[in-house]
C-alpha cells in the first residue's frame, strides 16, 4: 500500500482518481453511514457522552479488511465532535520528529487519524505511548552520552488508528485504545442502499435490478460497489442510453470478469492455483503468492478475507485449504482423499 502526499493510502488496485471519487461519495454523518449498526450505536453514545463532558473522545481503533469504512468513520467522528481532522498513514511517519511536527499542530480535542497504524516504526510507536496517556511527547536531542530528552506538552486529542492487520499491532499499543471497533462485511440490502445513494449523488439513473446486481458482485465491500458502479455506468452510457438496468449491469460485470459470486480474475486465479497446483492444500500463503506472482499483502488483506467469508477457502494450522464450494465453483472434482472440511 502506497502512502500519498496528503497522508492517505492507496490500497491495492486503487488509483488516485478513485480516492477522489470515494471522497465525493463519503457519508458526512453517522445517520448517512449505511451498515455497521452496532458500532454506530456505540459511537453515538461515546460521542454524546464526550460532548456533554466537554472532553475529547477516547482514542479509537478500527480494524477490518480494506474498503469497509474505517477512514469514513474517522471523518465522521471529527465532524460529529466539531473538531479538526489531521490524516496521515503509518509508513509516512518514519521518525519521532515527524510525529512531533503533526502533534504540536493539533488543537484541543482534534482528531489525529493514522491509516495502516500497524506499519509504524517501533521508535515512533514507543513515542506515541506517553502522548496517548499523558499528552507528553519526548524528543531526543543530541547523540551519545550528551543526549537528552525534550519534553513537549501536547493538547488533549483523539487518536484514531485504522488497520487491516489487527494481529500485527503490539499489545502495548492496542491496549491504549479505549474504543475498539471491528467493521464487518456488508449485507446485500445495505449494499443496495449504498449503490442507490451513490448513483443519486452522481446523477446516474439506476433501477432496482441494476442496483441489486452490482450489490451481489461487489465482494460485500462499499468501496468496490462504488468502483463497479462507475464502470457499469460507462457501459450503460454506451449500450443502454445511460440507464443502469439489470441486463446492462450483468453485461458490464461479465465484461469486467466479475462473476455472480463477486469473484474477480484474481480470486479465481488464486483458487485455481490452490486446486490445480497444490491439490487443494494445505499450502502456505507464501507459496500461494509466489505461484500466482502476486504480493503477499494483497492476498492476505484483499483476497483471502472475502474468500474465507464466502466459504471458498479455509485457514488451517497447516496452511490454506480449498473447500468443497471452491471445487464446485470451478467445476472441478474434489480429490478422493479430501479433508473433512471439503
Amino acid at each position: 500500500m502506497n502512502p500519498r502526499e496528503d497522508g492517505s493510502v492507496l490500497h491495492p488496485g486503487q488509483t488516485g482518481e478513485e480516492v477522489q471519487f470515494d471522497r465525493q461519495l463519503r457519508p458526512k454523518t453517522l445517520d448517512e453511514f449505511v451498515g455497521q449498526e452496532a458500532l454506530k450505536a456505540n459511537l453515538r453514545v461515546f460521542i454524546e457522552a464526550a460532548r456533554r463532558r466537554g472532553e475529547p473522545l477516547d482514542h479509537c481503533l478500527f480494524y477490518s479488511p480494506p474498503g469497509l469504512g474505517k477512514t469514513t468513520l474517522a471523518h465522521i467522528v471529527a465532524r460529529e465532535m466539531g473538531v479538526n481532522l489531521r490524516c496521515t498513514s503509518g509508513p509516512t511517519i518514519t521518525r519521532p520528529g515527524d510525529l512531533a511536527a503533526i502533534l504540536t499542530d493539533l488543537g484541543k480535542g482534534d482528531v489525529f487519524f493514522i491509516d495502516e497504524i500497524h506499519r509504524l516504526t517501533p521508535m515512533v510507536e514507543e513515542s506515541l505511548y506517553p502522548v496517548m496517556e499523558d499528552c507528553n511527547l519526548y524528543v531526543s536531542t543530541g547523540k551519545g552520552p550528551g543526549a537528552s530528552a525534550l519534553k513537549l506538552s501536547i493538547e488533549r486529542f483523539t487518536l484514531i488508528g485504522a488497520t487491516t492487520r489487527a494481529g500485527l499491532l503490539t499489545g502495548p499499543l492496542r491496549d491504549r485504545f479505549g474504543i475498539v471497533g471491528n467493521l464487518n462485511f456488508y449485507a446485500p440490502g445495505e449494499l443496495e442502499a449504498i449503490v442507490r445513494r451513490s448513483a443519486d449523488i452522481l446523477g446516474i439513473p439506476i433501477d432496482a435490478e441494476g442496483a441489486a446486481e452490482i450489490s451481489r458482485r461487489c465482494r460485500a465491500t462499499p468501496r468496490i460497489a462504488n468502483r463497479l458502479l462507475r464502470r457499469v455506468r460507462d457501459f450503460a452510457e454506451v449500450r443502454s442510453e445511460g440507464k443502469i438496468t439489470g441486463e446492462a449491469a450483468r453485461y458490464a460485470l461479465e465484461r469486467l470478469e466479475v462473476d455472480p459470486h463477486g469473484l474477480d480474475a484474481l480470486d479465481r486465479k488464486l483458487l485455481n492455483a490452490l486446486v490445480s497446483k497444490f491439490n487443494g492444500g494445505p499450502v502456505g500463503v507464501d507459496n500461494l503468492a509466489i505461484s500466482i506472482s502476486e504480493e503477499l499483502d494483497t492476498l492476505t488483506d484483499v483476497v483471502e478475507p472475502f474468500l474465507i467469508q464466502c466459504g471458498f477457502m479455509a485457514r488451517t494450522p497447516r496452511g490454506r485449504v480449498a473447500t468443497r464450494k471452491a471445487y464446485e465453483h470451478l467445476g472441478v472434482q474434489p480429490p478422493s482423499q479430501s479433508l473433512d472440511l471439503l
